[in-house]
């Protein structure tokens, strides 16, 4: 579910953006002047939120790009299992998996509450509470 729109030329260092169905935070964005023969350009850099991927597009100042809805959530730990974690919701007490991020996967133990965030139907472990 998109939150909203954002011209190109919108997209402030910070905003997180969907770039080829992935949500990526924008890290750069370089707008150059209207010529004389169009409309100005601009050159953003993004870093996906759950790959870590960095991406590099020019696109016209007019192009539109959604803004994905990103809920941030609470989860508690029940099992670790390889490179996955069975985590329950504390507020809708539904089960599901998640990759164990490489950034965090110390503090991760049974029982501990993590923050997890949906995005666009994606999961993903961002830090521990």
């Amino acid at each position: 579910m998109v939150y909203k729109l954002i011209d190109a030329t919108g997209a402030k260092a910070g905003t997180v953006i969907m770039i080829d169905n992935e949500a990526c935070i924008v890290r750069n964005i370089d707008i150059s002047k209207t010529g004389k023969h169009g409309s100005s350009k601009c050159r953003i850099e993004a870093v996906g939120i759950i790959d870590g991927k960095k991406r590099v597009l020019a696109r016209p100042g007019h192009e539109r790009f959604e803004v994905p809805m990103i809920d941030k959530k609470k989860a508690q730990i029940l099992s670790l299992s390889g490179k996955n974690v069975n985590v329950m919701d504390i507020e809708s007490f539904e089960t599901f998996d998640l990759p164990i991020p490489t950034d965090i996967e110390d503090g991760l133990k049974e029982g501990v509450q993590v923050e997890y965030w949906d995005i666009e139907g994606k999961k993903v472990i961002k830090r521990v509470l």
